[in-house]
C-alpha cells in the first residue's frame, strides 16, 4: 500500500512541476514572445529539489499523506513563477528592483534541506513533547529578539527583524510561532482537564473558572506587546488566535472562543486609541481611498493599487505576464496575492485558495487519526496557524480586515517565512505517517498473507 500512493505522490509531484513550468513559459510569451532562456534550468532545479524531497519523504515517511507535497511544491512554484514575473518588468517603483526569483529558489533549496533534516532526525514527534517548556523560553526569547540593541532592525516602521552578518536580515518571529505551537500543544495536553472544568452559567456558556484564566490573559498580554512594542499587528493577532483555537481543540468549550474574541476585540480598541501606528492601520482599513492617507506613511496607496489590480483581473485575469502587477508596491512580498489576482482572476485565485484549504484539510485529517492527544494538538494547530495566516492576509489585501504585515506562505519573497513554512510540512508529514501507520502486528499479518499468496 505504501509504494502505492508513493507512486501516486510522484506522478502528482511530476504534474504540479510541469504546471509551474507551463506558467514560467507563459510569461515569457507574454512579455517578450519568446520562451524564457533560464526555464530549463528553473525547471530542473525546482524539480530535483522536489524530487530530492520525495525521496527523503519515501524512505523516512513512507505512510505520510501523499497529496501535501505535490501541493506545497504547486504553491511554491507559482510563487517563483509570480517573483521572476515581477523582476523582468519595468516598474517605476524602487522596490520593485527587490524582486529575485534566484534568491527565492535559493531559499527553497534551503527550505527542502530543513525540511530533509527535520524528517530524518525527528523519528517520533512524540519527542517534542518533553520540550514543551523549552520550546516556549525558545518561541517567547525570538519573538521578543528584535527588541535587543544593536541586535534588532526596523523596516517600514516595524521593529520584527534582526541583521545577522553574511545572511541578512531574517524575521524570527517566523521560527518563534513554531516553537510556541509546540508549547502550546504540550502544555494544553497537561493542563486540558483542569481547563475544560466549567464555572458559571451564563445564558447558554459555560464559564471557565476565574483562576483558569491566567493563561489566556497572558498570552493576551504577550500579543498586546509584540503589537505595540514591535508594530507587529500579524504576529499578535496570529498568536492569540492559534492559542485560542488550540485551546477550544483540547477543551471543546466555545467559551474560552468567546473570551478569547473579547480579549482581543477590546485590546486592539484600546491600542488604536493610544498608539499611533494601529490607529494609522485602523483609518486606512477604513477609508482606503481617503486622498490625504496617501502621503502619510502607512498611507493607503498600496491597498488601493491591490485592489485596483484585483479589480481589473476580473473573473478570469489578464493572463500570466500581461497585467500591471508592478505598480503594485511590494508586489513581490506583502501583496503578491493581489500581483497574481490581477493575472489570474478571480477565478485563479478561488483556485490557489483551495489548494491551501487541500493542504489544512490533510492537516486537520491528521489530526483526527493521530493516536496520541499531543500529535492530535499540535497537528490541529500547525494546521489551523497556516489557515489562520492565509485568512490574515488575504483579508488585509482585499480590506476585509486591516493590512497586519503578514506574507503569502510559500509564495511571498523571503527566507523566514519559507523555511519557517517547509519546517511546518515536515512536522505535518511526519505525524500523518504516525497516524497513517497500521500498528505492528497488522504490518506483520499483511506481510505473511502476501507470503501464503504467492
Amino acid at each position: 500500500m505504501p509504494a502505492k500512493r508513493r507512486v501516486a505522490q510522484l506522478l502528482m509531484l511530476a504534474l504540479a512541476v510541469v504546471v509551474v513550468m507551463g506558467a514560467y513559459a507563459n510569461v515569457g510569451l507574454a512579455m517578450d514572445e519568446k520562451i524564457p532562456s533560464g526555464m530549463l534550468t528553473y525547471g530542473l532545479s525546482l524539480g530535483g529539489l522536489m524530487l530530492a524531497a520525495y525521496l527523503v519523504l519515501a524512505k523516512f515517511a513512507p505512510w505520510a499523506d501523499p497529496l501535501i507535497l505535490p501541493l506545497v511544491t504547486l504553491v511554491n512554484g507559482l510563487g517563483l513563477v509570480m517573483i521572476y514575473r515581477l523582476s523582468e518588468s519595468d516598474s517605476p517603483l524602487p522596490s520593485a528592483k527587490l524582486a529575485s526569483p534566484n534568491t527565492q529558489l535559493l531559499w527553497t533549496l534551503i527550505g527542502i534541506v530543513l525540511f530533509s533534516a527535520t524528517l530524518i532526525f525527528l523519528r517520533d514527534q512524540r519527542a517534542l513533547q518533553r520540550l514543551t517548556y523549552t520550546a516556549g523560553a525558545a518561541g517567547l526569547f525570538l519573538l521578543v529578539s528584535p527588541l535587543i540593541p544593536g541586535l534588532g532592525q526596523e523596516i517600514n516602521g516595524a521593529r520584527i527583524w534582526i541583521g545577522i552578518p553574511g545572511v541578512g536580515q531574517i524575521q524570527p518571529a517566523e521560527f518563534a510561532k513554531l516553537a510556541l505551537v509546540i508549547f502550546f500543544a504540550g502544555y494544553l495536553v497537561a493542563k486540558r482537564d483542569v481547563l475544560a472544568l466549567a464555572g458559571r452559567r451564563l445564558l447558554f456558556i459555560d464559564l471557565p473558572r476565574a483562576r483558569d484564566l491566567g493563561p489566556v490573559l497572558i498570552t493576551w498580554g504577550v500579543s498586546l506587546g509584540v503589537l505595540v512594542m514591535q508594530k507587529d499587528l500579524g504576529s499578535s493577532l496570529l498568536l492569540f488566535g492559534t492559542f485560542i483555537a488550540m485551546l477550544y481543540i483540547a477543551t471543546q468549550r466555545i467559551s474560552w472562543v468567546i473570551i478569547g474574541i473579547l480579549l482581543f476585540v477590546g485590546g486592539a480598541v484600546l491600542a488604536g486609541l493610544v498608539f499611533d501606528h494601529v490607529q494609522q492601520r485602523f483609518e486606512v482599513f477604513l477609508n482606503p481611498g481617503d486622498p490625504e492617507l496617501f502621503v502619510k506613511i502607512g498611507g493607503s496607496e498600496q491597498l488601493m493599487q491591490g485592489l485596483f489590480a484585483m479589480g481589473s483581473g476580473g473573473i478570469l485575469g489578464t493572463g500570466l505576464g500581461q497585467g500591471h502587477p508592478e505598480l503594485i508596491p511590494l508586489a513581490f512580498s506583502d501583496f503578491i496575492f493581489a500581483a497574481t489576482g490581477e493575472e489570474i482572476g478571480l477565478t485563479g485565485l478561488m483556485a490557489l485558495l483551495m489548494v491551501y484549504a487541500l493542504i489544512v484539510e490533510r492537516g486537520l485529517r491528521t489530526s483526527i487519526a493521530a493516536r496520541d492527544p499531543f500529535t492530535k494538538l499540535l497537528a490541529g494547530g500547525l494546521s489551523f496557524l497556516l489557515a489562520w495566516q492565509v485568512f490574515i492576509i488575504v483579508g488585509g489585501v482585499t480590506n476585509l480586515i486591516p493590512l497586519t504585515g503578514l506574507v503569502t506562505p510559500f509564495m511571498s519573497q523571503g527566507g523566514s517565512a519559507l523555511l519557517a513554512n517547509w519546517i511546518l510540512i515536515a512536522l505535518l508529514v511526519r505525524m500523518s505517517d504516525a497516524a497513517r501507520r497500521p500498528p505492528p502486528q497488522a504490518i506483520q499479518d499483511e506481510g505473511l498473507t502476501q507470503v501464503f499468496q504467492r
